[in-house]
C-alpha cells in the first residue's frame, strides 16, 4: 500500500467511474484498475462493485474511505505547513533566551527584525530559562535558536557571540558600599552575597572572578534569574554581582556600582545545533541578529 494507491482510491470513490477518474488523475484506465486491484488484494476485500456502467463503494470500501480521507487530509495539512515553514517570508522561529534578555534585548531585536518588510509575516514562539535548560532544549529540538551564556564541553552546539554586558555590583542604597563610585571585589567579601544558581550560565563567570582573586564570598542564597536577585538586593538581604540592566539601574531601591578590579564582561551568545538543518526564516533571523546586535549592543540592555 502506498500514497499513490490511496490517492487513486479516493478519487475513484468520489467519481465512481474508472474512465473519468483515470482522466482526472492523468493516467490510463488499466493503470488505475491495476492499482485498485493491488490495493484490494493487500486488504483482502473488494472495495468497489459494479452498478450499471458505473461503480460504487462496497460496505468495506465506505469504511476504508473514511480512514483514507482522514489520513490524506492530515498529510495535505502537513505538506502545507512544511511549505509555509520553508517560505522565508512566512516561517516560524522557535526561540529561547535567558531571563536577562526578556525585558529589552529580545523585544528590541524582534521589533527591528519584523520591521523589515519581507519579514513581517514570520512568527515566533518564545521560551525562557537558564542556559543549562536552554541548551538541553536545543538538543531536544524544542528550539531553533537560543540566546544564552557559553557552556564548556558542548561540542554539538555552535556558540556565536552577539553582545556583551558589563558586570556590576548591586547593593541597597543604605549599604555601606553604596557611596562608592567603583569597587574592588576584595572590598565586598565581608558582606553576604546573593548568587545565581549553578543552573545559570552566569554562575561559572562569577565563580571565576572570585577564584582569580583567591577570595571566598559568603553566599546566603542562590536564585535563577535577575529579577529575583534584584528583589533580594532591594530589601538589603545581600549584595550581588549581576549584569548592568537599565530596568534595574533605574530602581530607587538598588544601586549599581562599577567593579574596578577585576574587570569582567559577560558575553551573550546565539546558540544553535551544529550541522542541523535550519529553515530559511531561521537562517534569515540568525544572520540579521548577528549584524543588528553588533551595531546596537549598547542599546539592548
Amino acid at each position: 500500500m502506498n500514497l499513490r494507491q490511496l490517492h487513486y482510491f479516493r478519487t475513484l470513490a468520489k467519481i465512481e467511474h474508472y474512465t473519468q477518474a483515470a482522466a482526472q488523475l492523468s493516467i490510463t484506465q488499466p493503470s488505475l484498475s491495476h492499482a485498485i486491484t493491488e490495493l484490494e488484494k493487500e486488504l483482502g476485500v473488494f472495495l468497489f462493485e459494479k452498478q450499471g456502467r458505473n461503480i460504487r463503494l462496497t460496505k468495506y470500501g465506505k469504511i476504508f474511505l473514511t480512514y483514507v480521507d482522514s489520513a490524506l487530509c492530515e498529510l495535505e495539512k502537513g505538506e502545507k505547513k512544511i511549505k509555509k515553514l520553508m517560505n522565508p517570508e512566512q516561517g516560524q522561529i522557535d526561540l529561547a533566551f535567558i531571563y536577562t534578555l526578556g525585558s529589552r534585548f529580545i523585544p528590541t531585536s524582534i521589533e527591528a527584525f519584523v520591521k523589515e518588510t519581507e519579514y513581517k509575516d514570520i512568527t515566533f514562539s518564545f521560551a525562557q530559562g537558564t542556559t543549562k535548560s536552554i541548551i538541553q532544549g536545543l538538543k531536544d529540538e524544542k528550539y531553533d535558536l537560543a540566546f544564552c551564556s557559553y557552556m564548556e564541553n558542548e561540542k554539538e552546539i555552535d556558540f556565536t557571540p552577539v553582545a556583551e554586558q558589563e558586570l556590576v555590583l548591586a547593593v541597597h542604597p543604605d549599604h555601606p558600599l553604596a557611596q562608592k563610585v567603583t569597587v574592588d571585589i576584595g572590598e565586598t567579601v565581608p558582606y553576604p552575597y546573593i548568587f545565581y544558581s549553578k543552573e545559570s550560565g552566569l554562575r561559572p563567570l562569577i565563580d571565576k572572578i572570585f577564584k582569580e582573586e583567591n577570595l571566598k564570598p559568603e553566599i546566603v542564597c542562590e536564585v535563577e534569574e535577575d529579577s529575583a536577585v534584584a528583589g533580594l538586593v532591594s530589601v538589603n538581604y545581600g549584595i550581588a554581582i549581576m549584569p548592568r540592566l537599565s530596568t534595574i539601574e533605574n530602581q530607587a531601591t538598588i544601586k549599581l556600582i562599577k567593579i574596578s578590579n577585576p574587570i569582567h564582561k559577560r558575553f551573550i551568545y546565539l546558540a544553535s545545533m551544529k550541522n542541523y538543518f535550519l529553515s530559511p526564516s531561521v537562517r534569515l533571523f540568525r544572520d540579521f541578529i548577528i549584524e543588528f546586535a553588533k551595531d546596537q549592543s549598547h542599546q539592548l540592555f
